[in-house]
């Protein structure tokens, strides 16, 4: 008769041990989010220095394409010299049309029977991006849509933007859904649009609402305005400027912050996704500080705006600060629309 051997005691809690180990499940190591490589993450970007107007950065900057709900960067552009030459004024009643209230898209739900003052529209354009509001806006301030068109590609040529065409005060596509028949521009082009802006405008008085209430005195129950751009007080500094999207445009944001005194301009265009875009500029907005040149100069507006004065935001209305240090982290809602 054969009798096995017991194991030895070593070599059996080394191979219990063994069989214990397998059991255990690994866990994987966390990982960090990351952003897509930027040739997918957008079509075009450019980051631009608002003091010197200098490149800091750029990736296809003079691609052509469409610019959507920041086309209405322009429409505030014209908008603010019919008022700075006193042929509109803030206080202006504005009767809205059939015309108006029919602009579909991102909208306070304008009505013919309803008279606005223009700047409520203003805030309803900047803020919540409104396409019925910057329609009346266009009207009022040019008497027609293909007038203020016109004055919108006069400023485009005024501040050396080559390579844009403007056919809309809101950035809607063509019925047509051909490119080449709607708005068009570069992030090159929008850059150079910006710096203006917030040079020469107080733009920043209505980009930098995160929320405000539109029609109060007017409507029983006032529409509340949701800024686009998720950066504002989300992202150190960020203060402006307008958020885009369509189809054929994919998810466009014009950005600029200000820390330390110092102001840097981001322009992407073509973002498959709102939080990759927004993750992206946020990226690019910290790049773009950390290339200024140290001793380089401040940022301060060239000239006041001759529309300056005019009365704060409602006292409801939540803004951005206006100077901060380093970015912080946060996390991006659901985009709308």
């Amino acid at each position: 008769m054969i009798f096995s051997r017991p194991l030895p005691a070593v070599i059996l809690f080394a191979t219990l041990g063994s069989v214990a180990l397998a059991a255990t499940p690994v866990r994987a190591k966390p990982t960090r989010p990351t952003t897509p490589a930027d040739s997918t993450a957008y079509k075009a970007a450019i980051i631009t220095d608002a003091a010197t107007g200098n490149t800091l950065f750029e990736d296809r900057a003079d691609n052509v394409s469409p610019p959507a709900s920041m086309t209405k960067l322009m429409t505030f552009a014209v908008l603010h010299d019919k008022l700075a030459s006193g042929a509109v004024t803030l206080d202006q009643a504005v009767r809205i049309t059939d015309a108006d209230a029919k602009i579909g898209g991102s909208q306070v739900y304008l009505d013919p029977r309803e008279t606005f003052p223009v700047e409520e529209l203003v805030y309803a354009m900047m803020i919540h991006s409104a396409n019925d509001a910057a329609h009346a806006l266009a009207r009022t301030a040019a008497g027609s849509i293909d007038a203020f068109v016109e004055l919108m590609n006069t400023k485009a040529r005024e501040l050396g933007m080559t390579h844009t065409t403007f056919h809309t005060p809101h950035g809607l596509p063509p019925a047509t859904r051909r490119a080449e028949e709607g708005d068009l521009t570069t992030p090159r082009d929008f850059a150079l649009l910006a710096r203006y802006l917030v040079q020469k405008t107080n733009v920043l008085k209505y980009s930098s609402i995160r929320t405000r209430s539109f029609g109060a005195g007017v409507r029983a129950k006032p529409f509340d305005l949701t800024n686009s751009d998720h950066l504002i007080g989300r992202v150190a500094g960020v203060d402006g400027l307008k958020t885009g999207f369509t189809n054929g445009a994919g998810f466009c944001l014009t950005a600029t912050a200000l820390r330390n005194g110092r102001r840097v301009i981001v322009v992407l265009m073509g973002a498959p996704e709102s939080k990759v875009r927004d993750l992206k500029v946020t990226e690019l907005l910290d790049r773009g500080f950390a290339a200024l040149p140290v001793g380089g100069p401040a940022f301060a507006a060239a000239e006041s705006s001759p529309i300056a004065a005019a009365p704060l935001p409602a006292p409801t209305a939540k803004a951005a600060k206006p100077d901060a240090g380093p970015a912080i982290k946060f996390s991006i809602p659901p985009a709308k629309r």
